[in-house]
């Protein structure tokens, strides 16, 4: 089989697998399986550029960096709805309607008002072929390449009777499950923490780096189809279709006949939408028939058939009983506000967080007071507020721990800061603890069999003080040990018991461990600051533990994204002593110490220490060539314009922000043929 042959084999059976997957709920193949035949296709589209299809699966890991975000118009304009939160004004817009259509019988269609990012999406024979943000509702930016790596958003659609040419509309957003993943590693990583997911999900859809987006994993729900002609007469006939189709349609819609209808689906949802997987305020309610809209028509700013009803945020009063305070990974300490249990959302809420003490100085709480707890688009419950005409003299002001609560060691709060901190980072035991469940965790060795309150007893036991001592790990040290665990989340015990599979199990982990990239183990030793995203970028950009140890201050700061916070951070880190041993038993135990990156041939030196971007279209090169030109000569290329860059190479068309931000900071703006004349010295 030829190599373009190969390439649509896989192409088209990896389209089926993911089909089947998130529409059909049938894992077909299991994840090796399927990375393994992704792999294969990304490299041979790699060798072979010229055949590789605009819906390739490849699209799904991200990859292209956005130097600038096209502004391009909407085919049809999207325009905002008109909002309320009374049903009596939903009444008035019913009556409305009534009378602009004359008398006449209609239906709605009643959706849940998710809390994303609106998008636009076009397709043309099929194939996903642009992505655009709403922007101000008549152009947007285009955000092809990153809407491309949301894997429930079909790349092709093969279906019979489909429009040349149609755009449907959707909200993307970041599932709340995946927003408190990506809290937990910043909190780990001692990085502030994301506000909410829909500031999230923007941010995300804006980023530069696409394969930066992939590792997000957002999603998107579809919710309107557009074409001409219009192949439905119904709002009810295009949900079904899409769905068929293959599209991401919300289950959670409803038509209804009458006004009492939407009434009762309203307060359906209203304490049922948190179960979802994502954050909502509301609902749109819509006329069906796609005539009766026509009909209906339009004001200057939104559509007369459609209105979003707005639920009000959540919220209750209750008492505050005390504050505890967990110490994290990276000794940042954490107020968690206890409170009297009461009702919210459907579920008991016990426990909110507090965040820092800036925040506790903020709310004006004292413990034992009465306090306003909302639970909006997050999963954990927030105090907003005191109320004040309840506090007694009961209420006490809450005194911040000047020692760490597990260890006794003097906090520190480093300027700038909201969080203290516990500097005994060696032998403070809930962070010695989450230094080895950071460790053990899938993005970084993956060694999954030590959880459930294994580590607990092997520190327990004294077997282990560093994660470099889990590889002198025996069978006979492991077999038959015990204890009685607590599981954190459901507060249940157990007894954990270490028999013969067990054993098996966790030194099987231990040892394929060994082969997890050089980027997974220089995010697992747990630098501060340095998640899995810049742990990547400075294993891609140093090659190795040996180039990173010895790096710089200074050349730290020329990687793509590093600032100076993370660049002093790891300097320091690696200047520990402690450190270095710990690195070099991690070399010996077989853990991998380079990148396994593919190197571009060297042609040169003089682009050594300069750093390059570009804008425009070139002559000579394509983007990937020029990229790898500019590394064969030992020079780097940088994300964006920042004090960091040297050259901005300017092609055809430029992007003017970029000139303009180039032009603003005294950047060297250089032409296609001035960059030749470099590299050919």
């Amino acid at each position: 089989m030829n190599p373009q042959e190969r390439i649509a084999e896989l192409t088209d059976r990896l389209h089926y697998y993911n089909f089947q997957y998130y529409q059909n709920s049938v894992s077909e193949v299991d994840d090796f399986t399927f990375d393994k035949l992704l792999e294969e296709l990304s490299l041979l589209e790699q060798q072979y550029p010229e055949f590789s299809r605009p819906d390739s699966p490849t699209h799904r890991v991200g990859g292209t960096i956005s130097k600038e975000f096209a502004t391009v118009y909407h085919r049809f304009p999207m325009l905002s709805l008109g909002n309320t939160y009374s049903e009596a004004e939903l009444t008035e817009f019913d009556n409305r309607v009534q009378k602009g259509l004359n008398g006449a019988t209609y239906e709605y269609i009643c959706e849940l008002k998710f809390d994303g990012v609106a998008l636009s999406l076009t397709y043309e024979n099929g194939i996903l072929t642009r992505g655009v943000t709403r922007g101000d509702g008549v152009r947007g930016d285009d955000i092809t390449p990153n809407v491309r790596t949301i894997r429930t958003l079909p790349l092709k659609i093969q279906a019979s009777g489909l429009p040349s040419l149609f755009e449907v509309r959707g909200e993307g957003f970041l599932p709340l499950a995946e927003f408190e993943r990506i809290n937990r590693e910043r909190e780990d990583i001692g990085e502030t923490l994301l506000a909410n997911p829909r500031n999230a999900a923007s941010g995300t859809f804006k980023q530069q780096d696409s394969a930066a987006v992939a590792k997000r994993r957002l999603d998107c729900y579809v919710y309107s189809f557009l074409s001409e002609p219009e192949p439905f007469q119904t709002h009810e006939e295009s949900l079904l279709a899409m769905k068929k189709w293959g599209l991401n349609v919300s289950p959670t819609w409803r038509k209804c006949s009458t006004m009492q209808e939407v009434f009762d689906f309203i307060n359906e949802w209203e304490s049922r939408r948190y179960g979802l997987p994502l954050a909502t305020d509301g609902i749109v309610i819509k006329v069906n028939r796609y005539d009766q809209q026509r009909e209906l028509g339009f004001t200057a700013k939104s559509p007369r058939w459609a209105i979003a009803f707005k639920y009000k945020a959540l919220a209750a009063s209750t008492i505050l009983n005390s504050v505890s305070y967990q110490v994290g990974r990276t000794g940042a300490v954490t107020p968690v506000a206890n409170l009297k249990p009461v009702l919210l959302a459907g579920t008991v809420v016990r426990r909110a967080s507090l965040h820092n003490s800036n925040e506790i100085q903020r709310l004006g709480v004292m413990l034992n007071d009465t306090v306003f707890v909302e639970k909006g688009g997050e999963i954990i419950p927030k105090i907003t507020g005191v109320d004040l005409a309840q506090r007694t003299e009961a209420s006490q002001p809450i005194v911040y721990p000047t020692v760490c609560p597990a260890c006794q060691t003097p906090l520190v709060r480093k300027e700038g800061e909201a969080h203290f901190y516990c500097p005994n980072e060696k032998e403070c035991p809930p962070q010695q603890q989450a230094r080895f469940e950071h460790f053990i965790q899938r993005r970084a060795m993956n060694i999954e069999s030590l959880g459930e309150g294994k580590i607990e007893l092997l520190i327990e036991r004294g077997l282990v003080r560093s994660p470099a001592d889990l590889y002198d790990l025996t069978y006979e040290m492991l077999l038959g040990l015990e204890k009685t665990y607590t599981d954190p989340e459901t507060g249940k015990t157990r007894v954990v018991s270490l028999r013969e599979k067990s054993v098996e199990n966790i030194l099987n982990a231990i040892e394929r461990s060994k082969a997890q990239p050089f980027a997974s183990v220089l995010f697992a030793i747990g630098i501060r600051y340095v998640g899995n995203t810049t742990a990547e970028k400075l294993a891609d950009y140093f090659g190795s533990m040996t180039a990173l140890q010895t790096a710089t201050p200074e050349a730290l700061l020329s990687v793509p994204e590093v600032g100076e916070r993370i660049a002093h951070s790891v300097a320091a880190w690696f200047a520990d002593s402690e450190n270095q041993v710990f690195v070099e038993r991690l070399r010996l135990a077989g853990l991998q110490m380079e990148s396994d990156r593919v190197t571009v041939e060297k042609k040169g030196e003089s682009l050594v220490g300069k750093t390059f971007l570009y804008t425009g279209t070139f002559s000579h090169f394509s983007r990937e060539e020029l990229e790898s030109e500019i590394e064969a000569h030992g020079g780097k290329l940088l994300s964006g314009v920042s004090k960091k860059l040297n050259y901005l190479i300017v092609g055809e068309n430029p992007g003017p922000s970029k000139v303009e931000k180039a032009q603003k900071m005294g950047v060297n703006r250089i032409s296609e043929d001035e960059f030749l004349a470099m590299v050919s010295v």
